[in-house]
């Protein structure tokens, strides 16, 4: 289709292309199309081509076109991604989802082939590898064979998936982290396909998906559910949304670095409020941010709440994809295609119209770390020490003795030791140590955040050379690690010689992969853990990740803090967190005096000397010439290409999942829930991370039990995340983290309720199956930001398995919500003003919800409360089933249920 006679010829390097032209919409009189946010833009153009007068239509491009800022995102539209990008935590269920698709596609007489992803996927291998070894020269060789060791049927499955399906690769293990690829190698800026070039813009299964913004490409995570769906043909059907300007002015200060603004900007727009809606960077302080820079504050829009943080195209933008090896002709193509359709930005140009304001004077933002729990709880630096004892006290709920003089063994003589009288000795390599509340044990330059930024990389190789050259080290019972985001990073590194200066303060390469931030830290220095259990120790961590929730990165770690790589060398040296960075020694020089921060702190001209001496082209195109292929052991994995999956019912890795067994083409009707028991009573911010954790399997859970039936070792459990592919491991893993607090099972922590049908405390999967043998349908009660974090869907898939029904919430955070709906869980909302504690529940009551046959988006449902005695309680919720299509989705029972009819209908 041609709408609006939009589509005209572009002239490139190559020869011509075709696209469809904003500017023709203008003089078609839909509206001011040129002072539109770059970003609406995007999902404009992205209307026009796909108009197709069904899924996409006229209206549709009218609503974007004559968007206005005080649109209050009533109204749908459609968004058709170009492409789909994954990791392998949440790729491989998406793949186990789309191998079941088949099986059940062949069992309704359908062609298995029309399973088949639509769009271009890629899928980076990041996540599975752990620091089981840090600090020997082999550390990574050990770690990337341990790996494979580990996930040999997990990688089988993908080879198979590689194998099987059309537009579908595989970037294999050791490469580096999915966001950072993607940045520096697989996005391209504007796509060329059939003769037509368009933006390049994405979803992915990861929140920091992002992280892809900071390069004008228009991206954002989505659960594992939406994205199957989004390569399977079908369009994100989301609500017109409002976009927050934020306007940068100024420059950082010398020794400012880009995680202390982005933590800055993650606070100030918590803040703000910026949930659901996008932002857009704009202002003359965008002359002053590299583009690592750009992407290092996109990267964190989970963590300040935005669907996306984008940057627009500029000439930074086309001097970072020649640096990074891309070829010319792609980048004639990204300047003269976003030119020609008012894409690109010119400095000292108007800022565009946006429905809200917000302004950073970047000059005003300080060196700072965050923590103990949310990435969003700033704390400046020179408050540091003061904060952590408010934290111990008020957040970790510790009550220390009284502050003593340094006294005991293993301190620095010349910085107070805060809890001597809580201090637990040990010893480590004969060495007599001793901890207390805020020792470190594990300091990571880890997460994608970082680890793509030169600036604070090379930081932290100078401040590692300085502290080297004045005989300091790392403390000895803090577990030190540096997991590049790409093999690039220690090209970069060797070529400044920085790399050998890491490794001796115990920062060698671990591995090329999301590991402590993800929660794969591996085992503590067991003298370690044992001290923490001896002493009931607060023990902390510092890395250099986006997330920091509890029970994330380690289960021996209660306080964790994110901080650029710079400062977690020098936390490593100081060995806690309990020390003023700025008027304290962080240790002793070899000739016997106080060393402090500023004296190993480079300057602003040290750094981006070296980075302009070593971040090279060539670096990149050596690199990433050879990503597909350079993988040994990846390649050893043999396979032949079949249409379907031989499942193998003894795999406790890759399992069929029952979502799509019995499924018949017709839609079913909707059901009213009744007699419902609360399964959980949870408070506020309950993350993706407390539903479904992706980091160790504890030793007390059903899911032990179940590996051990199994025949599966201790030493092989694995994560959960590595097993995302056996809903056996997942639906028991669910509300499994070691930090939940289920309030009906008071005094307890991790997976436990209350069995109202015996009144025991018991696992909550054991009373879920209880409840199921029983045919009682369960909820879940929750307060604020009910699912914020990670874009997990197994925290939708586990809930739906244990069986619950509905969730009532008093908010939800955006990508759990679409994942519940996705898969036929109902989400409602309290009204204002309203919770569980409004009306007193304890989770002893059932809940009756009248759920009407021709339900609607956004309406009201009445739900009745009967406690023990009788007594009812009538309340009315908010549905967030936030769209007509989400209605649809939510009556065939979710959103891949639905595509699936839709294919078998065809």
């Amino acid at each position: 289709m041609n709408p609006f006679n939009s589509r005209s010829t572009l002239q490139t390097a190559n020869g011509p292309v075709d696209y469809y032209s904003l500017n023709a919409l203008e003089a078609a009189g839909l509206g001011d199309v040129s002072t539109l946010p770059y970003c609406i833009k995007v999902l404009l153009e992205a209307a026009v081509r796909k108009c197709d007068g069904f899924g996409v239509t006229e209206e549709h491009i009218k609503l974007l076109a004559k968007w206005a800022p005080e649109d209050q995102g009533e109204a749908e539209i459609p968004f058709c991604p170009a492409r789909v990008i994954l990791q392998d935590f949440t790729g491989v269920p998406a793949v186990v989802d789309l191998a079941a698709l088949r099986s059940a596609m062949v069992r309704m007489g359908g062609d298995p082939k029309k399973v088949n992803p639509q769009v271009p996927v890629d899928l980076v291998i990041d996540h599975s590898v752990q620091v089981d070894h840090f600090g020997v020269a082999d550390a990574e060789e050990l770690n990337s064979a341990r790996e494979f060791e580990r996930n040999a049927e997990r990688y089988d499955f993908l080879r198979w998936g590689q194998l099987a399906f059309d537009d579908f690769r595989v970037v294999p293990p050791s490469s580096g982290i999915v966001h950072q690829v993607n940045l520096e190698f697989l996005a391209n800026g504007v796509q060329l396909k059939d003769g037509v070039a368009y933006p390049d813009t994405l979803v992915g299964t990861d929140s920091h998906t992002t992280m892809i913004n900071g390069l004008g490409v228009l991206g954002w995570g989505v659960g594992g559910i939406e994205a199957e769906a989004v390569l399977l043909g079908q369009p994100i059907y989301m609500l017109l949304p409002k976009v927050v300007g934020v306007e940068l002015t100024g420059n950082t200060k010398p020794g400012v670095t880009a995680t202390d603004l982005v933590l800055t900007i993650v606070e100030m727009l918590r803040e703000h409020g910026v949930v659901g809606k996008l932002v857009e960077f704009y202002g003359e302080g965008l002359d002053n941010l590299s583009l690592a820079d750009r992407a290092t504050i996109a990267n964190m829009g989970p963590e300040y709440g935005a669907t996306s943080g984008f940057f627009p195209v500029d000439e930074v933008t086309l001097d970072y994809m020649r640096v990074t090896g891309r070829d010319e002709a792609v980048i004639d193509r990204v300047r003269e295609y976003n030119k020609a359709q008012g894409l690109f930005r010119e400095p000292g140009a108007s800022a565009p119209r946006y429905s809200e304001y917000a302004s950073l004077d970047m000059s005003t933002v300080e060196p700072c770390i965050s923590g103990p729990k949310r990435p969003q709880d700033r704390i400046a630096l020179k408050a540091a020490k003061s904060t952590f004892h408010d934290n111990l006290t008020q957040v970790l709920k510790v009550t220390p003795s009284a502050p003593k003089p340094a006294q005991a063994v293993g301190v620095q003589s010349d910085r107070a030791d805060t809890y001597a009288a809580e201090r637990t000795p040990m010893t480590i390599g004969g060495q007599k140590l001793s901890l207390t509340h805020g020792s470190i044990g594990i300091a990571a330059i880890t997460s994608c955040t970082n680890t793509s930024n030169p600036s604070v990389l090379v930081a932290a190789g100078l401040v590692a050379k300085k502290a080297a050259a004045l005989g300091l080290n790392r403390s000895p019972w803090v577990k030190t690690s540096l997991a590049p985001g790409s093999r690039a990073v220690t090209g970069y590194l060797e070529k400044a010689g920085l790399l050998t200066e890491l490794q001796k303060l115990g920062f060698g390469v671990v591995g090329y992969g999301c590991t402590t931030c993800i929660g794969n830290s591996g085992p503590i220095i067991p003298e370690v853990k044992q001290a923490v259990i001896d002493g009931d120790l607060v023990l902390t961590s510092v890395l250099s990740g986006n997330r920091n929730f509890e029970g994330r990165i380690s289960p021996m770690v209660k306080a964790n803090y994110l901080a650029s790589p710079p400062l977690v060398v020098a936390y490593a040296i100081a060995g806690t967190v309990d020390i003023d960075m700025n008027n304290e020694p962080l240790g002793t020089s070899s000739d016997g005096n106080p060393v402090y921060l500023k004296d190993i702190w480079p300057s602003d001209d040290e750094i981006q000397a070296a980075v302009a001496n070593s971040v090279k082209r060539e670096v990149f195109e050596k690199e990433y010439s050879t990503v597909f292929d350079a993988n040994a052991r990846w390649n050893a994995i043999g396979g032949e290409p079949s249409d379907l999956y031989a499942w193998n019912s003894k795999s406790t890795y890759v399992q069929e999942p029952p979502f799509f067994q019995g499924l018949t083409t017709e839609e079913p009707a909707l059901e009213s829930i009744k007699g419902a028991r609360v399964l959980a009573l949870l408070g506020d911010t309950v993350t993706t991370d407390h539903i479904s954790p992706a980091g160790a399997i504890p030793s007390d859970s059903p899911t032990t039990t179940y590996l051990k039936d199994n025949g599966v070792a201790l030493r092989d459990f694995n994560s959960y995340g590595s097993r995302r592919g056996n809903h056996e491991v997942m639906m028991r893993g669910t509300f499994g983290n070691i930090r939940l607090k289920n309030l009906l099972a008071p005094g307890t922590e991790g997976g436990w309720t209350t069995n109202l049908n015996t009144g025991k405390v018991t696992s909550i999967f054991d009373a879920s199956m209880d409840y199921q043998s029983k045919g009682t349908p369960l909820v879940v009660l929750a307060g604020v930001e009910y699912g914020t974090g990670s874009s997990r869907d197994w925290a939708a898939k586990g809930t739906y398995l244990l069986g619950v029904k509905a969730v009532v919430a008093k908010s939800y955070e955006r990508i759990h919500r679409s994942n519940l709906v996705g898969m036929g869980v109902l989400p409602l909302e309290f009204l204002d003003g309203e919770s569980a504690s409004t009306f007193g529940f304890t989770g002893s009551e059932s809940f009756d919800i009248a759920v009407p046959s021709d339900l609607e988006a956004g309406q009201n449902l009445t739900v009745v409360a009967t406690k023990e005695n009788g007594a009812k309680i009538s309340f009315e919720t908010k549905v967030r089933i936030d769209s007509p299509i989400e209605v649809r989705y939510y009556k065939n029972g979710g959103i891949l249920h639905t595509v699936l009819r839709d294919m078998a209908r065809a």
